[in-house]
């Protein structure tokens, strides 16, 4: 039997790139006059792509989130984006279970509602680039997120056959689902919901963990 292909999102799966949003989406802010935002608000607008972003940080600095503010908020953060990746680190263990994958003979791939460039600037960042034969970002198909067109891509691209999909969010659980694709949940990611209320084919804190379970999952 063939090894599966492996999907994954990025923010809050991969990588913790919550400080460097913060830090990015508050430079644009300032350049703009309004107040900084915290952390934690910050870190709950991730996920749904950049347009998402814009709109939840307007709304938060009670600007108008339809007005034209909208447009060079977008652009200034996208161009930050690709440049400021202080703040992007790996979860433990991330690094270690992508070898034991790819030893496993598992095709990796990266399905993110970032904007591509952002997103393989973070990838280079933090080292992990050369361990994908796909990344497909927010901007790289018409539609994002939770649509399981991104899946059906990847999955087509890297030959078919098996697959799991790995994510932290209620985004992710709804892509999966959409996809109809085993969802498994990295549980110290930037969710809201439960776990147990979260739908999931299986759950996990610990990236030592995820070989196991590709390779002695039921599918």
């Amino acid at each position: 039997m063939s090894a599966p292909v492996v999907i994954f999102d990025l923010d809050g799966t991969l990588i913790d790139s919550a400080p460097a949003i913060h830090a990015v989406s508050n430079a644009v802010l300032a350049d703009l006059g309004f107040e900084a935002l915290t952390l934690p608000q910050v870190r709950s607008f991730v996920g749904k792509g950049v347009p998402n972003l814009v709109r939840q940080l307007l709304i938060a600095s009670d600007a108008d989130a339809d007005g034209p503010l909208f447009r060079q908020v977008e652009t200034a953060l996208v161009a930050r984006y690709e440049t400021d990746v202080e703040g992007n680190v790996p979860y433990p263990g991330v690094p270690e279970a992508l070898e034991a994958l790819a030893g496993l003979g598992c095709r990796l791939a990266v399905c993110t509602n970032k904007p591509y460039r952002p997103a393989e600037a973070a990838l280079r960042h933090v080292g992990l680039w050369e361990r994908f034969e796909l990344v497909i970002g927010g901007d790289s198909l018409p539609t994002r997120k939770p649509d399981p067109a991104m899946l059906h891509r990847t999955h087509e691209k890297l030959g078919g056959g098996r697959m799991i999909y790995v994510g932290d969010s209620e985004v992710d659980s709804e892509t999966a689902a959409n996809a109809q694709a085993p969802f498994a949940l990295y549980t110290e990611g930037y969710r809201k919901t439960p776990v147990a209320d979260l739908p999931h084919n299986i759950a996990f804190s610990d990236f030592a963990m995820l070989p196991g379970i590709v390779r002695h999952f039921e599918w």
